[in-house]
């Protein structure tokens, strides 16, 4: 049974892997469902833990935890950019 839960959490994040010229990555609001937060502000604290732990360990956050943008509808076809943070995986 543990086998059958690890591949298919495997899958999930697969899922949600993008690549662009050879770099993996995952958005950020992808996977904050995924990990069971509901809720951006939360997720947020725990990727700006993150960007500390990458630091301390001597690895640059801008190569790991760029900033980007993401567009999205906010009603009567008007748009607006929301923090996306994307991920490269190593």
């Amino acid at each position: 049974m543990k086998n059958e839960i690890i591949t298919q959490l495997h899958k999930n994040f697969e899922d949600y892997a993008h690549q662009i010229d050879g770099e993996e990555f995952c958005f950020a609001r992808d996977l904050m469902g995924l990990l069971g937060y509901t809720k951006w502000e939360n997720f947020a604290n725990v990727i700006d833990k993150a960007k500390i732990a990458c630091q301390s360990s001597g690895h640059s956050t801008a190569d790991h935890y760029p900033d980007v943008r993401k567009m999205i509808d906010i009603g009567f076809g008007a748009e607006r950019a929301v923090g996306n943070m994307q991920e490269v995986s190593l």
